[in-house]
């Protein structure tokens, strides 16, 4: 018997797939993913065997614009270019692809399961990840979507200053505050798929998980894409809490500096 797919003898990496399919799904039901909006890649090198590593690309080098070498034999799986969450969630393989990057570290090439260009933001994408190694992290996965309420939060300039949005997310439920430790970070507008939008991004995920870039939606990243969708939910259900409050005409006065600090202290969080 053919076989159809790299994922139908390799449990492992089509877990990390399913894994992407299933976020995507809820980034389609959430309204957070019209169209072809939104981008996921993960770094799936831990599961690929010798085999794949020997498997002829199926495209020719395509140059990132950049060199990464901290990326150097690493494979992705990506979104395809112009590809929608929808059908990313019902069909992987076919509204996206595993890449490898060249030896030197500066070109891709497409290796499974068919010819599907990986979307357009893949260098920032890339610049991500290779950021993420040399730093030493142990995160795999990089999501960009547009949640509504956040991006709503975003066109209220008192939210922009530093932290003021984390702190007031923090404050909504306990739970924004343990799961997202690390708060929000934010970017002043900047032109989508731009080298600034880019590297304002990787200046800010030293000290964020979570990225909002003002009027357009949100980076994040995780150790898997489970657990970076899992930040942007948490974010989204106070950011629902509080603009849930102002619509039925009051100011919520969440929880205090003091009680914050107190869950700090019981849980180890980092802020």
């Amino acid at each position: 018997m053919t076989t159809k797919s790299v994922l139908d003898t390799r449990p492992a990496l089509a877990a990390e797939v399913e894994k992407v399919a299933e976020v995507a799904g809820y980034l389609w039901q959430k309204g957070w993913a019209e169209r072809n909006g939104g981008n996921i890649t993960v770094n799936v090198t831990d599961h690929i065997d010798d085999q794949i590593r020997r498997m002829p690309a199926l495209t020719a080098p395509v140059a990132i614009g950049s060199t990464l070498p901290h990326l150097k034999g690493c494979y992705f799986f990506c979104k395809g270019t112009n590809k929608r969450m929808r059908d990313l969630a019902r069909r992987p393989m076919e509204n996206g692809s595993i890449i490898r990057i060249t030896d030197d570290c500066a070109h891709y090439e497409i290796v499974a399961d068919a010819a599907v260009m990986p979307t357009s933001e893949l260098p920032s994408h890339l610049a991500i990840h290779n950021h993420l190694i040399g730093r030493g992290s142990n995160y795999k996965a990089a999501l960009h979507t547009h949640p509504i309420e956040l991006v709503a939060m975003s066109h209220t300039p008192k939210f922009l200053v530093k932290d003021v949005l984390t702190n007031l997310l923090w404050s909504m439920i306990p739970e924004t505050k343990a799961f997202c430790p690390r708060g929000l970070g934010i970017i002043p507008y900047q032109l989508p798929g731009s080298q600034a939008l880019a590297e304002a991004t990787l200046r800010e995920i030293d000290d964020y998980d979570v990225v909002l870039w003002e009027k357009h939606g949100v980076c994040a990243v995780g150790c898997d894409i489970m657990e970076a969708f899992d930040q942007v939910d948490v974010l989204s259900k106070s950011a629902r809490i509080y603009i849930d409050a102002r619509c039925m005409g009051y100011e919520p006065d969440g929880m205090t500096q003091e009680q914050m600090q107190e869950m700090t202290r019981a849980f180890n969080l980092p802020k």
